[in-house]
This record gives structure tokens, sequence and C-alpha cells, in this order.
């Protein structure tokens, strides 16, 4: 209920009569300043009426009692009220309420899409258990040296694995298989094997002859078969290089000169023929199992030294063929059991036709057209089963081998079905399903391999589990061409790995790869290579700059600057670069796209600091800091970076984990200190040759060192740790540069400053006496800040002018 209050009624009638709103609140606040309105003080209706005639309290600080009594009045009813409007009490008997919060709208997270081969789009990433990610890659088949694609698939990968595990935050389980049983490996060990044995016995020079001339004429049958035009033009430069190789020998039987010398040169030009052939006649006599597991462990030594040296993370678990033969015998006798393969005199084959009539599978789901391929069937069979009677043991062409029955000269293990050895198809099933189980969230692998290979395996597992889902996401990583050409082993077209790092750095391949979708061809080229090694210099040069400015002495608080609208700007392009790599690494991990908004970012930070050196300005050294941080972090999620840095490219000692960079650095920019001093005194007395032995310092002898010096006018020298070969390739291209730069400073610094604005009537007509520009061509005089641009370059010139009349007197210039 309201009680009675300050207000009696009269008072209460002449304040509200008064119509003029400034005179009504002079009138209330002289009636108020005799009036206790705050202690012991009731509201009533009065009050109400009143208060309802305000909307604000008085500005005036004269008024401060009407001020005072309005707040009062506020608080308890929790505002004013308009004309008409009820009023009532706060439920908090006078206190004030925290108004109703309301969440920012925000924006729709963007969610990771990888390109899938089963839906061939990019689908949405749902690993299916939370934040774990189960993934299977398909490992090589080593018999020969690891090439340039295998780095394709396996540098790829990596770099997809490192995303998701340390950029997205997925835990990821990575599972890679090891071939160490195949037709392929069985073929090479028994020729290596038989090879060897055939040269320690060093035949005669007739009998070399004579057994090439055979390994020829297999040779020639096997050439007429050939109807690929490649593969032909291939065999058919063998076969020469062999007949060119035989000539000499031939020549010194019949005079019997020097036959040890050439025979052993045809017996190295012939090697591949020579191994084929024993293979032909004598493979089935090779019975050692350990002659066909010593190939294999030594090539897949060499595959892990080469994917340490290009910084390819290692599986969590490698799984072996030979390891897993249990395992496999026991998954192949499921499919059996559960209708979908059956036994054919010692092998067992996949019924394709009976998988592919049930209502739960289907065959051919990533590539459904190639289902028929005979040609592709037959290469994923392997050469040494697609004989004709091996052929006819399948109720279908189109079935394929889960279980080999192993002939003479080839491994063999005990099975319900005979000695025999694993089908290709079937061994990653099995140690993936051992495993990983009945569905996985990634399963990857090389472009050549969908089919039949991956279509395959989805078959027989899918057989096995009798599930529709064994993989989630299937990612294939793209062909890579040679210059433009297919790469092909059995072509001899390919670059070793090894061969590759003799002329790049790991980073810099990495980088290449970078800069292509991990999902299409990339041409490995000069070309290629070229454009990775100028985006790491870019990079490499922003991180040395940033160093620099780093390492500038600086107290505590003057780290932390005042920010202009130059920073402020940097820094919003700065977070809108962030948004747009996260972006880009959604959108199917594009790293391409990501490399040029990481380029653009640099190409800012570098007009910024242009712009603070040319105003003889300190860069904010924290903001630099924290993109170039952010840039180290993003490169070292890429494998870019090989270890641990701080920032930017780590500097090692050769051969050593040496931080060279932070144990060097000080002696080196003491250095620099003690070099800018002599300088400084040298110019002062006059000394050029002071100068001089200054400049052979910087451009000759620290570059042999892997040590640059930038001398800017009016700055600091700028001190930079690099690679020593990339410095001495520029110390050649500017000895190269250097007459003609030389020559244009000559000319240039001949003219003097009265002249050098004389030539221009292009855009002035008058001159001072001092040869400056007073007027532009339209006669119109020029503004005081053209003219002050124009003094500049005129006292520049000034200074140039009198540098070549001294170096003149002093005989530098002849």
């Amino acid at each position: 209920m309201l009680c009675a209050s300050v207000f009696a009624a009269p008072a209460y009638s002449s304040i509200l009569s008064i119509s003029d709103e400034a005179a009504r609140v002079q009138a209330l606040n002289e009636h108020l300043s005799t009036r206790s309105y705050v202690r012991g003080y009731s509201l009533s209706q009065a009050d109400v009426d009143v208060f309802r005639q305000l909307s604000a309290p008085p500005a005036d600080t004269r008024l401060f009692h009407v001020a005072r009594w309005f707040r009062h009045i506020e608080a308890i009813l929790g505002g004013p009220c308009g004309r008409g409007e009820p009023c009532g009490r706060q439920a908090s008997k006078g206190r004030r309420e925290q108004p109703q919060w309301s969440p920012p709208a925000g924006s729709p997270p963007c969610k990771l899409r990888l390109y899938n081969s089963l839906t061939r789009s990019k689908d949405v990433f749902i690993p299916q258990h939370g934040k774990k990610v189960t993934w299977y890659c398909c490992g090589p088949t080593v018999y020969d040296a690891s090439h340039m694609g295998h780095a394709r698939s396996y540098i790829s990968f990596d770099i997809l694995r490192r995303v998701l595990r340390d950029y997205f935050g997925y835990d990821v389980f990575y599972c890679m298989n090891i071939t160490d049983v195949d037709d392929k490996i069985i073929r090479r060990a028994r020729q290596n094997y038989l090879f060897e044995q055939y040269r320690e016995k060093q035949p005669p020079a007739a009998q070399l002859l004579d057994d090439v001339h055979a390994a020829l004429k297999l040779f020639s049958v096997k050439l007429r078969e050939t109807t690929d035009p490649d593969k032909k033009q291939m065999l058919e430069r063998i076969q020469h290089a062999v007949k060119l190789a035989a000539e000499p020998l031939e020549r010194a039987m019949q005079s019997d000169t020097g036959a040890a010398v050439t025979g052993q040169a045809l017996l190295a030009e012939a090697k591949d023929l020579l191994s084929d052939w024993l293979d032909c006649a004598l493979g089935s006599e090779v019975t050692d199992n350990s002659i066909f597991s010593q190939l294999p462990k030594f090539w897949e030594e060499e595959f892990h030294r080469d994917m340490e040296a290009l910084n390819v993370l290692p599986p969590d678990v490698l799984t072996r063929v030979s390891e897993y033969v249990p395992e496999i015998v026991n998954f192949v006798q499921k499919i059996v059991d559960n209708g979908y393969g059956y036994a054919s005199n010692g092998s067992v084959y996949f019924d394709t036709a009976k998988f592919a009539s049930s209502e739960r599978h289907s065959y051919g789901k990533l590539v459904p057209e190639a289902v028929g391929d005979q040609k592709a069937l037959q290469e994923g069979e392997g050469d040494l089963s697609i004989s004709a009677d091996r052929l006819s043991e399948k109720r279908s062409p189109n079935d394929f081998a889960l279980w080999k029955a192993s002939k003479p000269g080839e491994p063999s293990w005990p099975c319900p079905w005979g000695k025999g050895r694993p089908g290709w198809h079937i061994e990653c099933s099995a140690m993936a399903g051992t495993l990983l189980g009945a569905s996985m969230d990634i399963h990857g692998g090389g472009f050549d391999l969908r089919f039949p290979h991956h279509d395959n395996e989805l078959a027989q597992s899918e057989a096995y589990f009798e599930n529709d889902c064994w993989v989630r996401y299937f990612l294939h990583t793209g062909h890579l061409t040679i210059a433009g050409c297919k790469m092909s082993k059995s072509l001899k077209n390919f670059i070793t790995i090894k061969d590759a790092l003799k002329k790049h750095s790991a980073r810099q391949l990495r980088l290449a790869f970078l800069m292509h979708s991990w999902k299409d061809t990339l041409d490995y080229s000069s070309n290629t290579m070229e454009s990775a090694l100028q985006y790491e210099k870019f990079m490499n040069e922003f991180f040395l700059n940033v160093k620099d400015i780093l390492r500038a002495p600086v107290d505590i608080t003057g780290r932390f600057e005042k920010w202009e609208d130059e920073e402020s700007e940097l820094n919003e392009s700065f977070y809108d670069k962030k948004a747009a790599v996260h972006e880009a690494l959604c959108d199917n991990v594009d790293t391409r796209t990501v490399l040029e908004e990481m380029r653009a970012l640099v190409s800012r930070c570098n007009l910024y600091m242009a712009a603070r050196k040319a105003a003889r300005r300190r860069p904010n050294r924290a903001l630099l800091e924290s993109i170039a941080l952010y840039l180290t972090h993003m490169l070292t999620i890429f494998g870019a970076i090989e270890e641990e840095s701080s920032l930017g490219f780590p500097v090692r000692g050769p051969g050593t984990s040496l931080d060279l960079e932070s144990t060097v650095m000080p002696y080196l920019q003491v250095l620099s200190e003690f070099r800018e001093g002599v300088r400084k005194i040298a110019r002062e007395q006059k000394v050029p040759e002071v100068l001089q032995l200054s400049d052979a310092l910087r451009d000759d002898i620290l570059p042999e060192l892997g040590v640059r010096f930038e001398d800017h006018e009016g700055l600091p020298t700028v001190v930079k740790l690099g690679d020593r070969e990339a410095l001495l390739r520029e110390r050649e291209e500017k000895r190269q540069v250097r007459p003609v730069f030389q020559a244009a400073k000559l000319a240039k610094m001949k003219i003097p400053p009265s002249e050098m604005f004389l030539s221009e009537s292009d855009k002035y007509s008058k001159f001072d006496e001092n040869g400056l520009p007073t007027h532009d061509t339209e006669g119109k005089e020029l503004s005081k800040g053209r003219a002050k641009k124009l003094r500049k370059l005129f006292e520049a010139q000034e200074k140039l002018y009198k540098e070549y009349l001294q170096a003149v007197q002093t005989g530098s210039f002849q």
C-alpha cells in the first residue's frame, strides 16, 4: 500500500499544474530541499505521479535534489514508466536485478570434409567413436628401391594424418602394412639368386655369348607379345643395348684379346635378360624359403630409412604378410564358410557373382565401371598367377585368388587346402580386420589401387564380417608424373627417393606436395621444385627478419607498445588469414590454398615492416612474433619443420642436433656491432680501404660460413643465419649482375644534381637557379609537398655526385 510522503496535496497539485517542464523541475527541487526523502521515506501515489512526468534526472547540477530523489524512486520502481503505463515495485525490495542476457548469434562452425572415393564427393568427416580415428594405409611391396611415387602417397598421407591429429585434435591410430610375400618379390628374389650363382661361376666368354643369345631369343618373344607402346619401346632399348654390348666381346673372341674385360661389361649390361632367362629355366629349383625373405627384408629397411629422411611419421603399428599367415588362413576359411569363397585345385577363389547377387552386398563400390576389366584383374593376380591352368580353375574370369597353391620355386605355408601362399588382396583385409575390427574410419592408398585391389579388399572383408561398411572413408592420393610423363617402375621411368634427396631437401619436397592437392596428379619437375624453393626462401626471409627484430635489446615494458592504425590493420589481416586457413583445411585439407593464404599474410607483414623501416620506426615486435609463431606452428603441423623450433626453420650444425642459431648468434651479433663501429670510423676518417675490407667480409667470407650481413642506411646491420649452399648461389648471382649494376650506378653518380631534372621537360616547365623544378608542364607552381619530395631527391643526388668526385680524385674510378 502506498503511504503518505513528502508531497502533501496542495504541493502535489501546484507542482503538477506547472506547464513549463523547466519551471516544474525547479519548483520540485525547491520543495524537496525542505524534505527528507531517503531514510524513512515512504512512497506514495503522489510520488509516482510526479515521477512519471520526468523521463530522466536533470543534468543541471544545481537541481541535485531532484536528481537524488529521481534515482531513489527509480531504484524502488525499476525505472521511469511511460505515460499511462502502470508502475510497480521491484521484486527485490528496492534492489536492482540483472537484466536478462542473450548469447550472441555467432556463426555456424566450419566442418571438416574429406574427398571420399566411395561417394566421389567431399563428405563431412564423422569418426565412429568420438575423437578416435582408425586408419589403415596400404604400404609398399618391398622388392626394389622406394621411388617418388611412394613419396607421393606417404608424404601426402603423413600431411593428412598430422593435420587430423595436430590441428583438428583427433586421436589417430595409424596402421600400415608391408607386403613381403608377392609374385614380384618371388620372381625378383629368384632372379637375383640365380644371377649371382651364374656370375660366381665366371662363365667362359664363349658360354656367356651363347647364353646371352639364348636370353635374347626368349626376350624377343616377350617383345613381340607386348602391346603397350611405352613398354615395347623400353624393351626395344634394352634389346639394342645388349646387342651393342655383345659386339665387342664377339670381336675380342675372334682376335683372342680383352675377352675378360669385355665379358664383364656384357654381363653387367645383360643382367635383366639373363636373370629372366635363368628364372625361366631354373626358377622351379629354388626351394630355400630364406631366399624369399632376404630380399624384402633388405628393401623394407631401405624404405624405413627413406621415410625417416622424408620426415614421415612411422605408423603406430606395422604389419607384414609373412607374420600374419595364420590370421590370413582363418580369414579365408570364414569367407568360404560364409559362402563367398570356393577351393579349386589347392587354391581358394572369391566368388564375385555370389557376392554381388547378395542383397546385403555390392561388388565394385569404388570403380563399378571397371568390373570385368580382365587386364586390370590379371595385373592384380600377379605375373606368376595368370597361367592358363590357373585361369581355368575359376568359376568366373572376374573371381580372384584369396589363397594360391604354391608351385615349385615359390614359398609356401601349410593350410587346409594344401601348401600355398596368400593372395595379394587378402593380406590387407586380414591384417586390418585383425587390428581395426569390422569397420574402420579411413582407408588410404594410391589412386591406381582403387580397382581391383581396394574393390576386392572391400568385397572380401564385407563377406567376412557380413556387413556393408568395412571402410567409412576411402582416401586415394593422386598420380605422380615426371616432367609430364607417366612414372612407372616397370618402364624404368622413375626417380628413387634417395636420388631426389640428393637434389632437394625433405622440406622442399614436402613443400612441393603441399602446394598441390593431395588427391590430384602432381608433376615432379624442375618448375614444381623451383616453386617450392622460392616459397621456402620467401618464408625463411620473413622468419630471419622477425628474429632480427626480436634480438634487438629492449626492456620488459618496451615489449608492449601502443598500437597505431597500422598494427590494428595488420592484426585484422592476421585473423582474417587464420580464418581462411581454417576454412581451407576444413575443405578437404586444401594445403594449396593454405600456403597461398600464409604467403599473403607474410606479404602483408613485409609491407608493414618496410613502411616502419622507411619511417625509421621500430615494428611492433609482439605482433610480428605472434604471426611468426603461428606460421611456424602451421608449418610444423604440416611436417615442413622437422625438429622442434621456437620460431621459423631451425638451423642445425651439419650431422648434429646442435642448435646452431642459438649457439653462434651472440658471437655474430658482436662481430656485426664491431664491424658497424669500424665502418663508421672509416667513413668519418675517409679510409676506403677499410670499407672495402668490411664489404669483403660481408660479401665473400661470411657466405662461406652460411652467414649473411644486410646493411641498411641509417639502421643496424641485419644478421641472418642461412643455408650455406643457398647463400653461395646468391653470391654468384650477385657477382654476375654486379658489373651491370655498378655501371648503372656509376652512370647515375656522374650526373650533377643541377642537371638531373632538366631532361624531364615532359614533367616540368620552369626551374630555379639550382636546377630544381618550380612549375609543371601547364605552368602551374608545384605544391609544397611535391617540391619537398624533389628537394630530397636533389639532396640524395648531391651526395652521390660528391662521392663520385671524391672517387675520381682518389683514383677509385677510371
